[in-house]
């Protein structure tokens, strides 16, 4: 006898399928969702495709990162399948397991790695004995290494060099020479691109997008700090000159500034062509120090000197000669190792000098804006700057002062090394509180940093590994708990 399910019934079986079906459904977008960074740092065209060519980067900036990214997808559009890493995150077995790597190499200050790749710069390349007696031998991997630099340095491209060189001694084979990129010149990345079209077999590949600059508006600048010892510095803020919306960025990103056509018009101006040259139509850049909400790009930009006493192209035109109103060519560039992260939730100490705290005060920003949309102000923020002299370079203090009554910074530590005998900077300040900032790292902590390479950012992280030890210094940087932009 058959069974004959009564309506009401069949109307339960229905609803508990149909919440089956969902949950199901939800499941696999979950599931999705965790695999998501997995797939997009391996594009495999297909399972049987073979081992992927490994596009591996060492960045400061992200310049590094975004080269990679671009060859990543030329290769993949090429039919070819391909892993994109951070050098920092590969080992010897996916070193010796592959059979083709591609190296995007930045060089940070004098010779030194960037960052992200330092692990394997101490780990691998500076173990000489430690590869020797494990054999770690690369005769089956063919490599192409792209060196980013800038030949202001004594030791242009030096990382970049040092890892070739390495590579070569575990007996890796090059596919072509070392392509050497002064600031990531137009030549040397075509060069890279022609020797990819070799490697994926086809003289058509892909061409890269050309970065594009917006017009946009100096809308007010600002002298910060009149009567200081020190550089001028002002506060600058844009618009797009069209009026249109304001695209996206976030607190760590950057913009690069073109200055081709004000080189042109100093050439015009003085009537010499030696006034138009490689670096005069080199993009500057500069950490932004505002967000979205606020209406306006904002900028916190130093007037450099020349040795002759002249003002800085760049600087110059932006902090004096630009008139209120004028037009600059300015893009904005994702850094994506000075965002904020998996670090959203965790307490920051933001460490920095000069105009290095237009980073630091994007990041505040968010802090404060979290803190007034949702009322959490459990997360602490801990600021450490360094300038010349309080009465003049005590930059944006009100709104800091502001945000220690608020809540948002829970200390605030200045170093102005003009106002007494001895000097004191960022870095003497944090080496005084050495114990609080033990406290801090063992509650979780990110430390950011931002602001001059030269002796501030090398002197911090000494204090850094000095206080905390090498070994959690570098497992902070694995972690993406240390992060620096500085220049």
């Amino acid at each position: 006898m058959t069974a004959i399910l009564s309506r009401p019934a069949a109307a339960l079986l229905l609803l508990a399928l149909y919440l089956l079906m969902c949950a199901a459904v939800g499941w696999r977008h979950r599931r999705r969702q965790r695999q998501a960074p997995a797939e997009s740092a391996a594009l495999l065209p297909a399972a049987d495709a073979g081992p992927p060519v490994l596009v591996l980067h060492a960045s400061q900036t992200g310049q590094a990162e975004e080269i990679a990214w671009q060859t990543a997808r030329a290769l993949h559009l090429a039919g070819m399948p391909v892993r994109v890493a951070a050098l920092g995150e590969v080992d010897r077995e996916a070193l010796r397991g592959a059979r083709h790597a591609l190296f995007i190499a930045s060089t940070y200050g004098e010779g030194d790695a960037p960052d992200s790749a330092a692990p394997f710069a101490r780990d691998l390349m500076a173990a000489q004995s430690s590869d020797a007696a494990t054999g770690l031998d690369l005769s089956s991997l063919q490599v192409g290494v792209l060196a980013l630099g800038d030949a202001t340095y004594t030791h242009f491209c030096g990382f970049g060099r040092a890892l070739d060189a390495w590579l070569r001694e575990r007996g890796a084979r090059s596919m072509f020479d070392r392509i050497e990129a002064d600031r990531a010149d137009e030549h040397a990345l075509s060069q890279w691109r022609q020797r990819l079209s070799h490697l994926a077999g086809t003289a058509d590949l892909a061409e890269w997008e050309a970065p594009v600059f917006i017009d946009w508006r100096l809308a007010a600048r600002r002298h910060l700090n009149p009567g200081s010892q020190g550089g001028p510095v002002f506060h600058l803020e844009l618009v797009p000159a069209d009026g249109s919306p304001l695209p996206a960025w976030e607190a760590g990103d950057l913009v690069q500034v073109s200055v081709a056509g004000e080189a042109v018009r100093a050439a015009d101006a003085t009537g010499s062509a030696d006034a138009i040259d490689d670096d005069a139509r080199r993009p500057r850049e500069y950490t932004i120090a505002s967000l979205p909400a606020d209406g306006r790009v904002e900028l916190m930009v130093r007037r450099t000197e020349r040795e002759d006493g002249s003002p800085g192209l760049a600087s110059g035109w932006l902090t004096e000669r630009l008139a209120v109103g004028g037009g600059v060519a300015l893009r904005l560039r994702p850094h994506a190792s000075f965002r904020i992260g998996a670090n959203a939730d965790r307490p920051l100490i933001l460490v920095g000098n000069g105009t290095g705290l237009a980073g630091l005060r994007a990041h505040l920003k968010v802090r404060a804006q979290t803190r007034m949309n949702t009322g959490n102000g459990a997360v602490r923020a801990w600021l450490l700057f360094g300038e010349r002299q309080s009465a003049h370079d005590a930059h944006y203090r009100d709104e800091i002062e502001a945000w220690q009554r608020d809540g948002v910074l829970a200390r605030v530590d200045w170093a102005f090394s003009r106002d007494q005998a001895e000097r004191v900077h960022v870095q003497h300040l944090l080496a005084r509180e050495a114990p609080r900032l033990r406290e801090w790292i063992a509650d979780g902590a990110a430390i950011y940093v931002c602001g001059s390479l030269q002796g501030m950012a090398g002197a911090v992280d000494a204090v850094l590994r000095e206080t905390l030890g090498e070994a959690d210094v570098d497992a902070l940087i694995r972690e993406g708990r240390y992060r620096r932009d500085v220049y």
